[in-house]
Parts: structure tokens; C-alpha cells; sequence
């Protein structure tokens, strides 16, 4: 009687080794094909996004209040891209993609604007007021344009709820609602420009920049005003970082702010979840402007 000697697989282990290690091989290039197709597939996602920014629409949020009333700071507005042609204005971080500019398009007068500050590039909103060759001026808080005093009448006060991002300004009476409420209360006039385009605008009463002017528009550029009149460092003042804005150069702008998508109070915690529902002024979502 003779012990078995093991010597190695038989011809069905061999069979069966080798078609798992075939199968080995087989399964890490589809690895790599999966890993690799997720990469193009975020590649694509990105540049599909950086496109629609440049040019269809990008949001944009209110930092201060030199756009009340029709602005608050806190709100999210998204813009149009298109409407005034393409610059490296127009590029998210100002990556310089466009030569020029192209498919250029004048604003209107009474449309509010998006460009990027003259000096420090900084991201501004504001009324466009003037058009190349149109001349400018103020007197005693009303605006002047070609020579002809631009229709305004006082209207009800504007009113606003008191916030963390609100805070009644000098030009503003604090009052206390029925229920508790403290509430902004402004004097509000309605502007109407020759177009038959109406908004409305803040006075807080007589300041130094209620007299301006006159000034021609040069060509290429606009002049801008905030609809918080006394409030806003607007084209009235001279081009300054962190200040007035100037002339703007129409190759600074951006887009045109067309609607508000949602707005907040100023009260959102991050470790409080929360509060990010209840800071949301949801009757100020998907206003048009």
C-alpha cells in the first residue's frame, strides 16, 4: 500500500486557475474605463457649467442697500449674460476667455446693471441712468437728463422690516408695528424716464450730491445711479476702490439683473439647520425686477 504524493493541480484545477485569472485581467481595465469615464463625465459637467455662466445666467447677491427699494441686501438675483455681449467681465473670476468684446449690445435706460468696478473689479449693481452723448445732471434731487427734468412724484413711504441685514438709516423713521415689528419707514418717489419706464427711489432729504452736473456721457461708457439715492457711490463720484464707480466702461459689463430667485433676513446660524428655512424672506422669492 502507497501513500498519495500530492505533485501539483490536476488538469481541471489548471482549467479553472487559469480562467479566474484570465477573468482577473479582464476586470481591471473595466476599472479603470469606470474611474476614467467618471472624470470626463465631471470634466464635461464643468465646462457645461463654466459655459451657461458665461453665457446664459449667473446669480448674483445684494450686499448692501443703495439698491432699495427695489433691492435689499440679502436678496439672490440671477442675470442675464447675453444681453449686453461677452467681455472677460463677463468670465467668472475674470479669466481672460474673450478677447474684447463681442456680440456687444447697449442697456437701455432704467435697466439695473451688473459690471465690474473700474478700479478693483469688484462686482456692482446699479440703475443705468445715462447713454453715451446723453447729458447728466441733478438739482435738488431730481435728475436732469438732456436737459429735461425726469417726472417724479412722491408716492406711500417704503417699508421695510428691521433685520440683520437691515438697519434703519439716517434718512429712515423707526416705527413699531401693531404686532411688535420694528419696521424702516422711507420717503419713496416714482421716477419715470422718457421711455415710459417707472421705478421707484429713495430721498432722504437734501444732501451735497442733490446738485450734479451737468456731464456728457462720453461714448463707451454709461452713467449709473442706486435707487437709494442717498445712500450709493454711484457715477456722481469719482472712480475709487472700495468707492464711487465713475463713468463705467460698457466693457466692464456683466449682465442684466432680470429676477430675484430668493432672499434672507440676515438670521441664518449655520450650527442652528433650522434657521436657514426661517431666514428666508419666501415672499421675495422669484419677484421679477
Amino acid at each position: 500500500m502507497t501513500d498519495n504524493v500530492q505533485t501539483g493541480p490536476n488538469a481541471e484545477d489548471a482549467t479553472a486557475a487559469d480562467a479566474a485569472i484570465a477573468s482577473a485581467k479582464v476586470a481591471e481595465p473595466a476599472e479603470q474605463e469606470t474611474w476614467g469615464s467618471f472624470a470626463l463625465f465631471v470634466l464635461k459637467l464643468a465646462i457645461v457649467v463654466l459655459a451657461f455662466r458665461i453665457f446664459f445666467f449667473s446669480l448674483f447677491s445684494i450686499p448692501s442697500e443703495s439698491m432699495l427699494p427695489r433691492l435689499w441686501n440679502g436678496d439672490v438675483l440671477v442675470a442675464q449674460k447675453w444681453a449686453y455681449g461677452y467681455s472677460s467681465s463677463s468670465v467668472p473670476f475674470g479669466i481672460p476667455l474673450i478677447p474684447g468684446r463681442i456680440l456687444a449690445s447697449q442697456p437701455e435706460r432704467g435697466d439695473v446693471a451688473i459690471f465690474k468696478h473700474p478700479i478693483d473689479g469688484t462686482d456692482y449693481i446699479k440703475r443705468v441712468i445715462g447713454l453715451p452723448g446723453d447729458s447728466v445732471a441733478m438739482r435738488n434731487g431730481q435728475v436732469i437728463l438732456n436737459g429735461k427734468p425726469i417726472p417724479r412724484k412722491q408716492i406711500e413711504p417704503f417699508v421695510i422690516p428691521v433685520s440683520a441685514n437691515t438697519s434703519c438709516a439716517w434718512g429712515a423713521e423707526m416705527e413699531e408695528t401693531a404686532d411688535g415689528a420694528m419696521v424702516c419707514n422711507y420717503v419713496q418717489y416714482q421716477e419715470t424716464l422718457p421711455s415710459g419706464k417707472t421705478y421707484s427711489v429713495l430721498d432722504f432729504g437734501p444732501t451735497p450730491m442733490d446738485n450734479y452736473g451737468p456731464i456728457i456721457v462720453p461714448a463707451g461708457r454709461i452713467f449709473v445711479m442706486g435707487d437709494n439715492r442717498d445712500n450709493s457711490q454711484d457715477s456722481r463720484y469719482r472712480a475709487e476702490a472700495g468707492g464711487g464707480v465713475g463713468l463705467v466702461p460698457q466693457e466692464n459689463l456683466v449682465g442684466k439683473a432680470t429676477a430675484i430667485t430668493w432672499s434672507f433676513d440676515g438670521s441664518a446660524e449655520w450650527i442652528k439647520p433650522w434657521t436657514w428655512f426661517s431666514a428666508v424672506r419666501w415672499d421675495r422669492s422669484a419677484e421679477g425686477i
